[in-house]
């Protein structure tokens, strides 16, 4: 684009999950946040602040169309052992700056394990589409 600014549009991308295209995916965000400690020692006008760990969570909304989930939960019952997931995020809007510049952003987030509410099943006489709402929280990101 010549005079005008060209964002970046969250609706251009993909979602994969242990390398399989989630491919009835409606929204993704992966977050990194610092766990900060602010504090002053004597003389200091102002607190001094620095990072000292941190946590990666996320969410992936999906609209239920295979039975996923309940698979992940099923394993977990009859091994025990805890469900960790490989969760990669790309960003591909191919008419933004961005991408003219850096090209697709891409992010993987590893040793990925439900945290919430995991719906076995929902009915609703009122209801309209199921969509599943997969919240976690991540080891380490790439």
């Amino acid at each position: 684009m010549e005079h005008n600014r060209s964002p970046m549009s969250t609706r251009d991308g993909k979602g994969f999950i242990d390398g399989i295209e989630v491919m009835d995916g409606v929204a993704m965000t992966i977050t990194f946040t610092p766990e900060v400690w602010t504090g002053r020692q004597l003389g200091d006008k102002t607190p001094s602040t620095r990072w000292l760990g941190y946590s990666i969570t996320g969410s992936i909304t999906r609209r239920r169309n295979n039975r996923f989930l309940r698979e992940v939960v099923m394993k977990y019952r009859r091994e025990g052992k805890t469900p960790e997931l490989t969760i990669t995020g790309i960003m591909a809007d191919e008419c933004s700056d961005y991408h003219q510049q850096f090209g697709n952003d891409a992010i993987t987030a590893v040793g990925c394990v439900p945290t919430g509410d995991i719906t076995l099943i929902k009915l609703d006489a009122n209801g309209d589409i199921l969509d599943d709402v997969i919240a976690f929280n991540a080891m380490d990101v790439t």
